[in-house]
């Protein structure tokens, strides 16, 4: 159990409010975790004038930190998050000026990842809180966006929308086919145990590691990646799910054999490199 590979396919560093990449690089390895992939939290958690493409450059940054002074190995994921066009429209900014900002920001995403800054677009889709219909249709459109974007840069793209079942699969799998880009290829964040093909229509699910979701996406098998969405905040310590979360829950499975080294690796590994089109270097 030693040389366990174990990928957290949504956890967050943050400097700033947070311990930082390389502390919680180090409690996640501790742990027993190997690779993280990071994606950049929303400009105002750096500083109010934080531009799009600076939040983006930051996680870059931190990939790097974490690269270079742990033994675990990270990847960034670069993009604007959907909260963004909220709070633009919130403060003022029209609906179109608003949308133009989004796209520009997510072109720049596109770019760091041709470039080889980065390894996806996200995280991307549409608020989890009540708006506008004149604002959600912004949200469709910048998802179909992003879609055609990572289609054409060959990568992956994370979604953060509400709490999603079989009927919002089905929606995403339909923008997917709508862009061209492979339905795996979509990964719908902090999902539930929607791991048939029947329930997610062909998108990627990562499970939040809690026990019961993985516990029950087991049942069906193991067609999924798990995550944390840790947020890195002092002032929410352990929000949303810890950093030795996803090695811990691992292992622990692995101990009482509702987990085979086969499927460790199926999860952590072959699911990995599959969905982002990557090598892990383990």
């Amino acid at each position: 159990m030693e040389n366990l590979p174990i990928t957290d396919n949504h956890i967050h560093v943050d400097p700033v409010n947070g311990e930082g990449p390389v502390e919680v690089a180090r409690k996640f390895h501790r742990a027993g975790g190997t690779v993280m992939i990071i994606p950049n939290k929303p400009t105002w958690t750096l500083n109010e004038k934080c531009t799009f493409q600076e939040a983006m450059e930051q996680v870059i940054k931190y990939v790097e930190e974490i690269n270079n002074n742990t033994e675990v190995k990270a990847y960034a994921v670069v993009g604007a998050h959907p909260a963004e066009l909220s709070r633009l429209v919130r403060e003022g900014t029209e609906l179109e000026k608003a949308e133009e900002l989004m796209r520009e920001a997510l072109k720049g995403a596109q770019k760091l990842v041709l470039e080889g800054e980065a390894l996806a677009i996200g995280e991307i889709g549409r608020p989890h809180y009540e708006i506008s219909p004149e604002e959600m249709e912004i949200h469709h459109r910048l998802m179909i966006y992003a879609m055609e974007l990572a289609r054409e840069a060959d990568c992956a793209v994370q979604l953060h929308t509400e709490s999603s079942g079989e009927e919002q699969f089905r929606e995403f799998a339909e923008m997917a086919s709508k862009t061209g880009i492979k339905k795996q290829r979509v990964i719908k964040h902090f999902s539930g145990p929607y791991v048939l093909e029947e329930e997610n229509h062909g998108i990627t699910a990562s499970l939040i590691a809690t026990k019961k979701v993985i516990t029950a996406g087991l049942k069906k098998g193991t067609n999924f990646l798990m995550e944390t969405d840790y947020l890195d905040m002092k002032s929410r310590p352990g929000a949303v799910l810890g950093p030795k979360t996803v090695p811990r829950r691992t292992r622990g499975l692995l101990q009482n054999r509702i987990l085979s080294e086969e499927d460790v690796h199926k999860i952590h590994v072959d699911n990995v490199e599959r969905v982002y089109g990557v090598k892990l270097d383990l």
